[in-house]
């Protein structure tokens, strides 16, 4: 009977420990992401004659990546933006940003950000160095990285969502866009700011 009862006890151990890694191993899955349109913004301020900043913002705009909560990787990301979709509140500035001075939209529709990994600094934070594709040239950037909330939505979608800040700097020369550069009429570098919401796809 003792051997029944040990043998019952290493039965019930065994089962326990392997629902464990597999527990463990679930949660430390990786999943896909998707940026929320509705909850994003991708916004860009750039100094004009050294008395403000201008603001900006592209509307139009799609991006996903891959995540694990718990080794805290990243791979497989992707921001596509539609050039033409800038707004900076000014019609006859937007209209200058979007020809061959800036954006160059008719020949350059589209802007892209990727990249394969990240390297936390915490829980909450990190940095991600990808590649910024813009006029036909490809360039590093780099983006200081918060991860501000990550839970279930409480409403609406209902899924589990990263709420995520980022921030960068891109120089405008390094693309070609010299554009009142020498002269110093608009600021050679832009602050590149990322807000956004992305849900769980998978």
């Amino acid at each position: 009977m003792a051997f029944a009862g040990n043998f019952k006890s290493a039965v019930t151990g065994a089962t326990i420990s392997a629902g464990l890694v597999i527990s463990a191993a679930a949660q430390a899955e990786p999943h896909r992401y998707e940026l929320d349109p509705e909850h994003t913004t991708i916004a860009f301020m750039v100094d004009h004659l050294g008395y403000a900043d201008t603001l900006g913002v592209f509307l139009e705009f799609e991006g996903s990546f891959t995540y694990d909560m718990d080794t805290q990787k990243l791979s497989d990301l992707k921001v596509t933006v539609q050039t033409a979709s800038v707004e900076s509140f000014n019609e006859a500035r937007d209209n200058h940003v979007l020809n061959k001075d800036f954006l160059d939209v008719a020949n350059h529709p589209v802007m892209t950000f990727t990249a394969n990994s990240g390297t936390p600094a915490d829980d909450t934070s990190g940095v991600v160095e990808g590649e910024l594709t813009l006029l036909g040239k490809t360039q590093p950037l780099t983006l200081d990285v918060t991860l501000n909330k990550a839970a279930k939505y409480p409403f609406g979608h209902g899924r589990f969502t990263l709420g995520i800040s980022a921030q960068g700097v891109v120089k405008r020369s390094d693309f070609g866009m010299t554009y009142a550069v020498e002269n110093g009429f608009v600021g050679d570098d832009v602050q590149v700011i990322i807000e956004t919401e992305a849900w769980r796809v998978d």
